[in-house]
């Protein structure tokens, strides 16, 4: 289950049309799936509804998914910004760290 819903990043993308919803949804789900990976751990698992006694889903890493979902729906391919790329866009690597689970 994905942490933000399809409506949520329509509003963010200022996507007002049904054409690009399967885009966009599996634009959420890849993103999700990319910051847990970076976590190395699954958020609903962490956060959320999942377990009792649960704080619920940090508003900053929904925003990471919409970020990178944003970033994924304008930009189909990797991107020169100064003639370096970018996979992610800036920000969403500094909430990721705040929650990364920091183990070795």
């Amino acid at each position: 289950m994905a942490i933000v819903s399809l409506e949520q990043a329509k509003l963010h993308l200022r996507v007002d049309f049904d054409d690009d919803d399967a885009l966009i949804e599996n634009q959420l789900i890849a993103a999700q799936n990319h910051i847990e990976r970076l976590l190395g751990f699954r958020i609903e698992k962490t956060f959320g509804n999942e377990g009792e006694g649960q704080d619920p889903i940090p508003a900053s890493l929904q925003q990471a998914v919409l970020m990178l979902t944003g970033h994924w729906y304008a930009n189909r391919d990797a991107v020169l910004i100064d003639a370096s790329p970018r996979y992610v866009p800036l920000g969403v690597r500094e909430i990721v760290n705040e929650y990364r689970n920091w183990s070795f």
